[in-house]
């Protein structure tokens, strides 16, 4: 590993400046990459929209072509990925760069504006509600003031941080110190499924020596936020069956078997009163020593805060704290559904209940064995079990039965916190904002990394870059301005400084 101290300052960016005209350039910057998203956001993102992608992936052609870049489509089985590449130099090591251009779609009648594509401007008044300005105001850049609109946070902004960084390198004698290649998929918001496939059929094209993700929210405390891995998902559908058309309730009430009931009894036999999974190995490999502890300890948590946000008045016992409970897979019962409740509630005895399963995966989880073991319980709990509705005979011959149908997995991904990739960047971003970031080890969300990790064998690092209160996949989406200038002085600090 090279020193990389003797350049990492900013003075060394623009040699003839000094450290504060170099912050006062970057929030010019800024300002223009606040306007350059207003134009990018006004693009509709629907990852379910194939017109909304591709005119997404046009704009981006246009503005990485005109910073140097080389750009290329990669097809896939469905929307294309958006790949860029900076003409390479000898003996340099290769950093690729993931993000993505899709977003969540939107309900216009759930936002606080008329068009959640037309970026808002807003500050927070004395009672802590957010009052539209015009947009002329952005020349003001108040750090504490929010661009409103769908994307600006998930995840166009870290896009235009990154395109802004690369203007202030090229109107410097700053020299970027690695082949730079940037991935922008097309449908993370739906799972990315074709990804895996994508990256094994391009992998000559996209090989790398490291991986930075640039994806999901920043610690709640607003430090600097260096996040080693993430979790991976799986689901599963489970439906109980009752009579076979819902019937009165006067009548074959006491007589019928209800599903709902057996819906919650089979769903509470999953956990104990603690929240523990007690399906038979479902955290069978996991194991925290007392390194992991202290790296989970030393993440600045505000418990009381979660529980005040959650408005809960405690957690459930699977860790001992909130970073501990990530470390492990969840069970997540995302949805229920049967028969009908408020003014079209009926009194019938229902004929079925639904439940949405999803399962948040950790590396040391088996997708495939914990869906086993959750189908090995369902059974062992008594059911029958089938991957369609029931026929009239199983129905004569099975008193309890249980559709089960379950999906393929995103896995998870972690890089080990004594990489030297990973130390190097623990300096770098200490460095650049005069304080060592909050190291997570895992987050709960999931970004769809582990196909990079297993066909690149690279070690992958999420920098988030945006507020953690930014509403991402929800009304009101919002980017805080001051992200912008910490963005581009990270990606600042990442170009023109060699591992």
């Amino acid at each position: 590993m090279k020193n990389y101290l003797s350049v990492l300052l900013f003075l060394f960016l623009f040699q003839s400046l000094s450290a504060q005209v170099i912050e006062k350039a970057i929030l010019k910057q800024s300002i223009m990459a606040a306007n350059d998203l207003k134009d990018f956001v006004a693009l509709p993102n629907d990852a379910l929209n194939h017109e909304d992608i591709m005119k997404n992936i046009a704009w981006l052609d246009t503005e990485f072509s005109k910073r140097g870049f080389k750009t290329e489509i990669l097809e896939t089985s469905n929307e294309p990925l958006f790949f860029a590449e900076l003409p390479k130099m000898a003996n340099a090591k290769t950093l690729l760069f993931y993000m993505h251009l899709d977003g969540q779609a939107v309900d216009p009648s759930k936002w606080d504006q008329a068009d959640p594509y037309e970026v808002v401007l807003k500050a927070e008044n004395d009672k802590g509600e957010w009052e539209t300005m015009d947009w002329s105001k952005i020349e003001d850049f108040n750090p504490d003031w929010r661009m409103f609109g769908r994307a600006t946070a998930d995840d166009k902004g870290p896009i235009i941080m990154f395109l802004h960084a690369m203007d202030m390198l090229m109107n410097s004698d700053a020299v970027i110190r690695w082949n730079i290649k940037v991935l922008l998929d097309s449908e993370e918001e739906k799972g990315s499924r074709p990804l895996a496939a994508a990256v094994k059929q391009y992998k000559d094209k996209l090989k790398a020596d490291f991986l930075m993700i640039h994806d999901g929210p920043m610690h709640l405390s607003g430090q600097p936020t260096m996040i080693l891995g993430c979790r991976g998902i799986t689901r599963v559908d489970l439906t109980v069956f009752g009579p076979v058309k819902a019937q009165h309730s006067g009548h074959y009430g006491n007589y019928a078997p209800n599903p709902v009931f057996r819906m919650s009894k089979l769903l509470s036999s999953m956990k104990d009163e603690s929240g523990r999974v007690i399906i038979k190995g479902y955290y069978d490999g996991i194991e925290l020593d007392e390194e992991t502890k202290k790296i989970l300890a030393a993440v600045p948590d505000d418990e009381d805060a979660i529980f005040k946000n959650l408005g809960i008045a405690e957690a459930e016992k699977v860790g001992m704290n909130y970073q501990e409970s990530l470390q492990y897979p969840s069970l997540n019962v995302r949805g229920i559904n049967s028969g009908w409740v408020g003014d079209k509630a009926r009194t019938i005895v229902p004929d079925q209940a639904t439940a949405a399963i999803d399962i948040r995966l950790v590396p040391e989880s088996d997708p495939e064995k914990l869906v086993q073991a959750l189908k090995d319980h369902i059974r062992a709990e008594g059911y029958y079990i089938t991957t369609s509705p029931p026929t009239e005979e199983e129905r004569s011959i099975y008193p309890k039965i249980c559709q089960f149908n379950s999906a393929g997995a995103t896995l998870p991904f972690r890089t080990d916190i004594n990489e030297d990739f990973a130390q190097w960047l623990d300096k770098l971003m200490t460095a650049t904002h005069n304080r060592p970031p909050v190291k997570v080890r895992i987050m709960g969300g999931t970004v769809p990394i582990a196909a990079f990790i297993n066909e690149l064998e690279v070690p992958a690092i999420i920098l988030p870059m945006v507020n953690a209160d930014n509403n991402q996949h929800s009304p009101n989406e919002n980017l805080k301005l001051a992200q912008i200038p910490y963005g581009i002085r990270t990606f600042l600090s990442l170009l023109v400084n060699r591992f």
